[in-house]
C-alpha cells in the first residue's frame, strides 16, 4: 500500500490543474485580498481580516485539493481499467479507498500550508502555539467529507464529466460556504443553503479558532455528519463502480 500511495502522490504533483487550482489560486487570492483588506478587523470578534482570509483561502485550497485529487483520477482509473487491475491484486477493497483518502490528505497539506506561509511572511499573522496546534490539524482532517465527495463523483461519472462536476462542486462550495466573501452578503435564500454546507461548517471551525473561541458544537457536528454521510455514499458508489468494472 505505501508504494500505491507514492504513485498517487507523484501523479497528482505532476498534474497542472492541481498546481494551478489548489496551490497557486489560494495563495494568489490571499495575497490580493489581504493587501486590500488585511488591516481591517471583524467588528464582532476584532480578528484581523488577514487572519480570517488565511482561514478562508486555506479552506478553499484544502477542499479543492481533496476534490481534485480524487474525482478525476478515480474516474480515469475506472475508464482505463486500472481499477480492474487493482481488484486482482492482493490489495483488499477497503485498502484501495483508504489509499485514496491518505493520498488526498497528504495532497491537502501543500494547499493549506502555502497559504499559512504567505499569511505569516506577508501579513505577519501570529497566533498562539495552542491556536496553531488546533488550527492546522483540524483544517487538515476536516477535508475528509470533500475527499469522499470526490470519490463519489469519480465512481459515478466518466472522466470528461467528472472534471467539470468537480470544478463546479469546488467553486460552488467555496462561493456558497463563505470562503470568498462573507455569507451575510448572500441573499437570504442562499444564506440558508450556506449554513448547511460542509464548507461553511469547515471554515467556521477555523474562524472560531483564530478568534480565540472554542469551535461551536453545531459546526463540529455538521462536519462530522457530512463526513459520515458522504463517506457512506462513497463506499456505496465504489461498490457500484466495482461491480460495473
Amino acid at each position: 500500500m505505501p508504494h500505491y500511495i507514492k504513485i498517487e502522490l507523484l501523479r497528482m504533483l505532476r498534474n497542472k490543474r492541481y498546481i494551478i487550482f489548489v496551490v497557486a489560486f489560494p495563495v494568489a487570492f490571499y495575497l490580493l485580498y489581504s493587501n486590500l483588506y488585511g488591516d481591517q478587523a471583524d467588528p464582532s470578534t476584532g480578528t484581523r481580516a488577514a487572519v480570517i482570509l488565511m482561514v478562508s483561502m486555506g479552506a478553499y485550497g484544502a477542499l479543492a485539493a481533496s476534490i481534485m485529487s480524487t474525482a478525476v483520477p478515480w474516474a480515469q482509473e475506472r475508464q482505463s481499467g486500472w481499477l480492474r487491475q487493482l481488484q486482482i491484486t492482493p490489495l483488499p477493497g477497503w485498502s484501495i479507498i483508504l489509499t485514496k483518502l491518505i493520498a488526498s490528505l497528504l495532497l491537502v497539506l501543500p494547499a493549506l500550508l502555502f497559504v499559512v506561509l504567505a499569511a505569516v511572511l506577508t501579513q505577519h499573522v501570529s497566533l498562539s502555539a495552542g491556536e496553531w496546534a488546533a488550527l492546522i490539524p483540524v483544517m487538515w482532517a476536516g477535508t475528509i467529507p470533500f475527499a469522499a465527495l470526490g470519490l463519489i463523483i469519480g465512481s459515478l461519472v466518466r472522466p470528461d464529466t467528472a472534471q467539470p462536476i468537480a470544478i463546479i462542486s469546488m467553486f460552488g462550495l467555496a462561493l456558497l460556504g463563505g470562503l470568498w466573501f462573507p455569507v451575510d452578503m448572500l441573499p437570504s435564500a442562499l444564506r440558508t443553503v450556506a449554513h448547511v454546507l460542509p464548507s461553511y461548517d469547515y471554515a467556521s471551525i477555523g474562524w472560531e479558532i483564530v478568534a480565540g473561541h472554542t469551535p461551536s458544537g453545531a459546526s463540529v457536528a455538521g462536519i462530522l455528519g457530512w463526513a459520515v454521510a458522504l463517506g457512506a455514499v462513497a463506499v456505496f458508489a465504489y461498490r457500484r463502480a466495482t461491480v460495473r468494472a
